[in-house]
């Protein structure tokens, strides 16, 4: 038995303790991830909301950057929510800050307004089976563009703000095992999200096994 896939939430800043509250509701121990090296020992990081600014600057601080694009690359799943979205997309509408480029989007910050302007939407989402996921936006950003192979799973309906009418926008997409969303979905009780994610995990973990298991030379 290989077990439950090993599951971090990255507590250098932002609300890791309500991810890690989650994942607790089905079942996973998360643990929190403050140091580089941690991230040999997980299947699967989640970017939690919170300052995008701030949570880059440590990123860099702490010399995160290269060994999380690393372990991306060689399969670890990643997600991330709302800030996080911010930390692993392509390029932002704005100046700063420079995200890491960890799934092909472009992203626009706060593009629904101010703290004032948070909102709550009844959203479905490929990939979640069931009634529609009640998704808080706080701050949020949304997708304006993706790149080859990126699938959008979630969009917000239009709405008005302040007077103007706003379209439909993406507020989530998946590139193989890298998710990233706009929402808080761990503001809620919903775990749907979050029980995807783990699936991501799980396929993760799996090839590592798989591939450590090739790597050992038979005994004779």
């Amino acid at each position: 038995m290989q077990g439950k896939p090993r599951i971090g939430v990255l507590a250098l800043q932002g609300d890791f303790a309500e991810h890690i509250q989650m994942l607790g509701m089905i079942g996973i121990n998360a643990v929190e991830i403050r140091k580089v090296q941690q991230l040999n020992d997980i299947d699967g990081l989640i970017i939690p909301g919170g300052e995008s600014t701030t949570i880059v600057k440590l990123l860099h601080m702490f010399d995160f950057v290269d060994d999380l694009r690393a372990h991306v690359d060689s399969g670890m799943a990643l997600w991330g929510t709302c800030a996080g979205m911010i930390v692993i997309a392509r390029e932002l509408a704005d100046p700063y800050p420079i995200p890491l480029n960890l799934i092909d989007i472009g992203v626009a910050r706060n593009y629904f307004g101010r703290q004032v302007d948070s909102f709550e939407s009844e959203i479905s989402i490929d990939g979640v089976e069931g009634d529609p996921m009640r998704a808080v936006f706080i701050r949020a950003p949304i997708v304006q563009d993706t790149g080859d192979d990126v699938e959008t799973i979630a969009t917000v309906p239009a709405k008005e703000s302040d007077g103007h009418d706003i379209p439909e926008q993406a507020v989530g997409v998946k590139k193989g095992r890298v998710l990233a969303t706009s929402f808080h979905p761990e503001l809620t009780e919903d775990t749907r999200l979050h029980s995807l994610f783990v699936e991501l995990a799980e396929e993760a973990r799996t090839d590592s096994v798989r591939h450590s298991a090739e790597e050992t030379p038979s005994k004779v």
